[in-house]
């Protein structure tokens, strides 16, 4: 099973991939997760120790170099379009339980579509654990899919994206969905996240008519509460672990 996880910022993506990465480590499963989206610490929200301290790939200068045979921060020229990366999950992921965690970061020279070393080895690792890992892999992605492929959208089971009621997020989730059509990947569906009642849900439905819903996830202030103290929504969910569980059963179940 290969998990992508999109959705605008403050939606809940990180803390929704928490809860799955945690939950699937639960009923036995052995989990690879790739925080992909530099401007989220998947680390913190799935409970490792030290979240802090991981260490992004892309900010790996010595293995970029290693692996790329060029310069980090270099724009063309020549470098190996296909570095070797398999040995990098086992090697350079954190562990919780069943559970392995890479921190790709972000490219910082250039704009979507980088012709970089960082980019390059980034893009290549994620090719190789959504093609040739046989854990399940759930990438926690940015506002889009941009460590995505067509090499890899095709071996993708789920691209999940997590929406609020809102229309900042339901333009979000359009702009995602055109992304994912340019390169092939039609497996799309949505959650529902932070919702207060039938009204939301309703809301969700109707502006967002054509995409399936996987389910929804009422609005919890437990949550919240976690994240301002630092601790995996996982051990304070409740109710919302049980949903996640349901959604589980249903994504293998399709």
């Amino acid at each position: 099973m290969k998990i992508a996880v999109s959705g605008k910022g403050g939606v809940g993506k990180t803390t929704f991939s928490a809860l799955l990465i945690r939950t699937l480590d639960e009923m036995g499963k052995s989990v690879l997760a790739i925080d992909a989206d530099p401007d989220a610490n998947l680390a913190a929200a799935v409970g490792i120790a030290d979240a802090d301290r991981i260490v992004p790939i892309a900010d790996m200068k010595e293995l970029v170099f290693e692996r790329t045979e060029a310069k980090p921060g270099t724009v063309g020229g020549f470098f190996k379009l296909n570095p070797k990366v398999d040995d990098l999950p086992d090697a350079l992921s954190a562990r919780l339980g069943k559970i392995k965690l890479m921190r790709l970061g972000g490219v910082k020279k250039g704009g979507s579509g980088c012709i970089c070393p960082e980019s390059t080895l980034l893009r290549a690792l994620v090719m190789h654990v959504v093609l040739s890992r046989d854990e399940v892999v759930i990438m926690d992605m940015e506002a889009g899919i941009e460590h995505l492929g067509r090499a890899t959208a095709s071996a993708v089971d789920q691209l999940l994206v997590v929406v609020e009621p809102g229309r900042r997020s339901i333009d979000t989730a359009g702009h995602i969905r055109d992304l994912a059509a340019e390169i092939g990947l039609t497996k799309i569906a949505v959650i529902g996240n932070k919702i207060r009642g039938d009204r939301d849900e309703a809301f969700l439905r109707k502006h967002l008519d054509g995409f399936r819903f996987l389910g929804f996830i009422p609005y919890d202030d437990a949550l919240i509460e976690a994240d301002l103290n630092g601790m995996s929504p996982y051990d304070v969910a409740g109710k919302s672990n049980e949903i996640i569980r349901g959604f589980i059963d249903n994504l293998y179940s399709t």
